[in-house]
């Protein structure tokens, strides 16, 4: 560097090399601190797996039937409608009976014109057999006669069945209730042709009643064996009652793919009526587990994922877990943590690996 000649004194050229160090340092070459970022966490601790778990379900008769006549024919009338309460033996439903009773007509006609041809058959019969005896018949006629009697029989014995098929069709259209209950639905109205087997009325049959869930798999498993459930109506805790399970779907529903679950209640109050929301409760096995907030859980890969921190560095970094159950408030994990990790409850979704954290509360 040149200077002019009037500062070329020691002084100056000191100054004009230190503005030359000065300017060479910009603020954009000084590398910016690492934000701090203030998260919550909880330091993981082994627990019970949780004292009970709740369902939400319905009240179902334990014994349901789907009333249907056995012939097919136009409903003229429909005696009982949904709500009401009917006993065994009662008509709910009838049928257009006109053909029915043509049938059974032409059936009694048939088997008197049966019975008169075994009579005049028998006559014979008794004749040919006296004329064998005493020798004035030949044995080819009698067995002739013979034959022609058993077969009348056999035309009667026909005919008396046909009768009876006759006489069956008329009270098939006659739809009765084959147990008291109470009348749930309806599947035709008067007027209709209705089909063989069609439902006409859903009956829930008097008598058991049972609570119905929808499960998960993961619950089921942690259920212990011949578990005792507590129902509770949804909009009166106070009307409670027992039950066991009863019924256990075999297979998933493949849409929500959980399993239907049948609670028999033992002694139901009379508030339990059929169609209410109820809750169960269930004691699950106290198998030690660990449980984090639900806040805590994320995504990493696909698969669920929390923060872990590292007390040494005081940074967190993403670890994939396996979870194991899902509650109101706290997913049970079932691989991937151990007991004294420190796991960011809340502040999850503004981190990255490797940031840097100032814990607010620890708790366990």
């Amino acid at each position: 560097m040149i200077l002019p000649r009037n500062a070329r004194h020691p002084f100056v050229v000191l100054a004009a090399a230190a503005a030359l160090l000065l300017g060479a340092c910009s603020p954009e070459s000084e590398a910016e601190a690492p934000q701090v970022r203030p998260v919550r966490v909880v330091t993981v601790e082994k627990g019970s797996a949780g004292t009970s778990a709740t369902l939400t379900g319905t009240i179902e008769a334990e014994d349901q039937a789907a009333l249907a006549f056995r012939v097919s024919g136009r409903m003229i009338e429909r005696l009982a409608n949904v709500g009401d309460r009917v006993t065994a033996g009662q008509v709910v439903a009838r049928l257009d009976a006109q053909n029915a009773q043509n049938g059974l007509r032409s059936a009694r006609a048939a088997l008197a014109a049966a019975e008169g041809q075994l009579v005049q058959a028998s006559n014979h019969f008794d004749r040919q057999e006296r004329l064998l005896g005493n020798g004035f018949t030949t044995r080819a006629i009698y067995d002739d006669a013979r034959q022609g009697m058993l077969a009348a029989q056999s035309q009667v014995e026909s005919a008396e069945a046909q009768l009876k098929i006759a006489e069956d069709n008329v009270s098939y259209t006659e739809l009765t209730a084959d147990a008291p209950g109470v009348v749930t639905a309806r599947g035709a109205e008067p007027g209709e042709v209705v089909q063989a087997g069609q439902m006409i009325l859903q009956l829930a049959r008097q008598g058991g009643r049972d609570a119905v869930f929808d499960v998960p798999a993961q619950l089921l498993r942690d259920v212990p064996a011949s578990p005792v459930i507590q129902v509770s109506l949804a909009d009166q805790p106070g009307v409670t009652a027992t039950g066991r399970v009863r019924e256990v779907a075999p297979q998933a529903d493949p849409v929500t793919r959980t399993f239907r679950v049948r609670v028999g209640l033992d002694d139901p109050p009379a508030a339990m009526l059929l169609g209410s929301t109820v809750n169960g409760t269930v004691a699950l096995d106290t198998t030690p587990t660990i449980e984090v907030p639900a806040s805590s859980l994320t995504a990493f890969n696909n698969a669920p994922a929390v923060w872990v921190v590292d007390p040494a560095t005081s940074t967190v970094s993403l670890r994939n877990v396996e979870v194991l159950r899902f509650n109101p408030a706290t997913v049970a994990i079932a691989s991937g943590l151990a007991e004294g990790d420190v796991v960011v409850s809340a502040g999850v979704q503004a981190l990255y690996p490797g940031q840097k954290v100032r814990l607010l509360g620890s708790g366990a």
